[in-house]
């Protein structure tokens, strides 16, 4: 079977459900009297108490803010401090890494629920040989202090360089990075047509001052 047809079915399945669990809720909603809305009510309004109550926490921690970390002792400190993070590992030479860092800084304010930060590598040599760092930029998806999920270069997010931020934003998404709204099914860039190939240079170890690095330079 094509890709094509079975990711038609997967989306038909996906819509099915939903459907399904739509009919539900509303038969459900429908049987309510109002003694049962009363209490949705109350439960709702529990809810967004809860829900500015975290976001308060979370601007006091840091949240909201793409912020570059000077020592990597501190990235264990935040993944303790905060139940998400997204730490951007980069170089100042590897131009691609300043695409990622452009994204970045337009997601933290609207996730607040996640933590970004960037860190250098060459402040990093612990955490590069531990985490495997090798390509640049690679972005770590932490969940709970552990590591889930490495964006490594571009391939993920289209293979060039003209991805969007809504594509990065899918990504991390995916990863269980932030709290994403859309489509987990439906790349926001799978339309678009490709620029520019993302190209990869011959290893290097981190003895060398560097890394393999997406950059043509």
């Amino acid at each position: 079977m094509a890709t094509g047809e079975q990711l038609q079915q997967v989306v038909m399945g996906a819509a099915k459900v939903v459907e399904e669990q739509l009919d539900a809720e509303i038969e459900r909603l429908d049987n309510l009297d109002s003694e049962d809305l009363e209490k949705l009510r109350e439960k709702r309004l529990e809810q967004m108490k809860e829900q500015a109550t975290k976001r308060e926490e979370w601007k006091e921690k840091g949240h909201g803010l793409y912020t570059e970390l000077p020592e990597e002792k501190l990235f264990f400190e935040e993944c303790q401090k905060s139940e998400r993070v997204v730490c951007h590992f980069y170089r100042d030479s590897t131009w691609r890494c300043k695409i990622v860092d452009k994204h970045l800084a337009i997601l933290a304010p609207k996730h607040l629920e996640t933590k970004f930060i960037k860190l250098s590598v060459d402040r990093a040599p612990f955490l590069c040989k531990r985490l495997n760092v090798r390509i640049l930029p690679t972005i770590a998806i932490v969940i709970d202090a552990k590591t889930k999920d490495y964006i490594r270069g571009f391939d993920d997010l289209g293979g060039h360089d003209e991805f969007s931020t809504e594509m990065l934003e899918w990504r991390l998404g995916c990863a269980g990075g932030i709290n994403y709204s859309g489509n987990l099914l439906e790349p926001p860039d799978s339309g678009k047509p490709k620029k520019s190939q993302v190209t990869y240079h011959a290893k290097k170890s981190i003895r060398q001052a560097d890394l393999d690095s997406d950059s043509d330079d």
